[in-house]
């Protein structure tokens, strides 16, 4: 595994643990859900820009993203 690779997955845990906190779910819920409804894919695609932002504005990028796929936790 790279250094870029191992750092993607590493904010890719942050940010399902970030997404769990915030709406009160345990990480795996949080991880099913953010990979049924395309988050998992929207931080795997976007990460050159999302890691530089504030995990406020990805958890936002986050949830309308998934909203956009059918989910519902804002």
């Amino acid at each position: 595994m790279t250094k870029t690779e191992r750092n993607l997955l590493d904010y890719i845990v942050v940010c399902i643990s970030e997404f769990a906190s915030r709406n009160e779910i345990c990480m795996r819920e949080a991880y099913l859900y953010l990979k049924k409804y395309k988050g998992i894919d929207f931080l795997k695609d976007f990460y050159d820009v999302e890691h530089t932002l504030s995990f406020d504005e990805t958890l936002y990028d986050l949830a309308s993203v998934c909203q956009k796929n059918g989910g519902i936790i804002s």
